[in-house]
């Protein structure tokens, strides 16, 4: 933008510039010959009365020594033919302005002449010629012109600076809006902009400035609504702990009492999360290292607990977990909210008895995590992953939840129709691919020591 704005005030000065340039040039050229030509008119002009009184070429001679020193602009036809001075007009010129005794003038080679006949008392005619070579008719053009063009050029310098500088301050205040907005875009929810510039960008920076303050004051109240919503589930919890702990210390109690204490304390990191103030939580962490968990050793743990509710309920779960190391970049209590989501919606979603399968393959790039069931099924596995869609009359949010963690690590989850006649739905993690011996010694630490537990 900023050349573009320099381009056009070149151009425009150059227009300009260049129609008042070349009428001046043209106009001092002949103001220059019209200077000469009048010089010269006058000079001839005021030689006539000399022949009113004489016409002898001795004192006409003398004459024009003192007038024209140099004998180089003036000359005199006397009437019986005879020259006073070096004539430069054509004979004919000559002979046609004693017969029309009208003055006239022309060019001739290498500069102008002036032809002034003088009717004598004796009725005979002589005529003044008087002479201007090139370099007389064009003295002090070359100085005009070269004056104009150096203003000329200083006025297309100085317009095209005044508007680099003008355009610097457009672009100045419109890559600040950009950065802000980039920086909003990203997270940075205190970006704002310091209106400057025209006044057209000055209000788009404050407009910019009050949708910044509007989006944050709507984030803060949502955040607060999903920390009292939160909090709200407490009651239920604190009475289901009550009940539980009434019911006496058999297994099936200590069970039920562990998975509310879990529930509780995801319900504590919820309110925790929602009430992390924007500024810190809006902006990842640049110098947080991702998380490491095994696969094989987390699907393990949870499928002990959904094991209980699976005798309960009648169902046969299989289970194929692989031995290798399983390692991949994803936190813990990502992977197992994913796990949690897919072995919750068989059991949401199937009438009990229904058998399951669940898998955990390592491949040579990747760990593969399947759950397939015997249920109906889903009908349409790219709605399912939608946000807010569902066919069994859910939220609709799970599977987009889990699809989005396994985005975030760089994985992929894929729905289709599983061999036992119902869904499946199949988790792909990158392994973790360890660079340069130090990060690779540190990776296998990591995975050795998950797999231990």
């Amino acid at each position: 933008m900023r050349r573009a704005l320099a381009g056009v005030s070149l151009g425009v000065t150059l227009v300009i510039t260049l129609s008042f340039l070349v009428p001046l040039s043209l106009l001092v050229r002949s103001q220059a010959r019209e200077r000469v030509t009048s010089a010269a008119e006058l000079q001839a002009t005021a030689l006539a009365p000399l022949l009113a009184f004489t016409t002898q070429p001795g004192k006409v001679r003398q004459v024009l020594a003192e007038t024209d020193p140099q004998g180089r602009r003036l000359a005199v036809r006397l009437p019986d033919g005879q020259f006073a001075g070096t004539p430069r007009a054509p004979r004919a010129e000559l002979l046609r302005a004693v017969r029309l005794r009208k003055t006239s003038s022309l060019d001739v080679a290498g500069g102008w002449v002036y032809l002034h006949p003088v009717v004598l008392p004796g009725g005979g005619v002589a005529v003044i010629e008087a002479y201007a070579n090139e370099d007389e008719l064009t003295e002090g053009v070359a100085t005009s012109w070269a004056v104009m063009s150096v203003l000329a050029l200083g006025l297309v310098v100085g317009s095209v600076l005044v508007a680099d500088r003008l355009g610097g301050g457009v672009i100045r205040s419109a890559r600040g809006l950009s950065r802000a907005a980039h920086a909003l875009g990203a997270g940075d929810l205190m970006a704002r902009v310091e209106p400057h510039g025209p006044a057209e960008l000055r209000e788009v920076g404050a407009a910019f400035n009050g949708m910044a303050d509007r989006i944050t004051q709507l984030l803060a109240v949502e955040r607060e609504l999903i920390a009292d919503l939160s909090h709200r589930l407490r009651t239920p919890l604190t009475a289901l702990r009550l009940e539980a702990e009434r019911l006496g210390g058999t297994t099936d109690v200590r069970r039920l009492t562990a998975a509310v204490s879990e529930l509780e304390s995801e319900v504590d990191t919820m309110i925790s999360a929602a009430r992390t103030p924007l500024a810190s939580s809006a902006l990842p962490d640049e110098d947080h290292e991702p998380g490491y968990c095994s696969v094989a050793e987390l699907v393990g743990r949870r499928l002990d607990f959904w094991g209980v509710l699976a005798e309960q309920q009648h169902r046969s779960c299989t289970r194929e977990v692989t031995s290798e190391a399983t390692a991949v970049r994803m936190a813990q209590e990502d992977l197992a909210t994913v796990v949690d989501t897919l072995l919750g919606n068989v059991f949401r979603h199937t009438a009990q008895g229904t058998a399951l399968c669940v898998r955990v393959e390592r491949s040579a790039q990747a760990v593969l995590f399947t759950v397939d069931d015997a249920g109906p099924g889903i009908v349409d596995p790219h709605s399912a992953l939608a946000r807010g869609v569902s066919e069994g009359g859910s939220t609709g949010l799970g599977l987009n939840i889990a699809d989005r963690a396994v985005r975030d690590a760089g994985g992929r989850l894929g729905i289709a129709r599983s061999p036992m006649g119902g869904a499946r739905v199949q988790v792909s993690l990158p392994l973790v691919t360890p660079k340069g011996d130090a990060q690779g010694r540190a990776v296998r630490r990591r995975a050795r020591g998950l797999l231990a537990r």
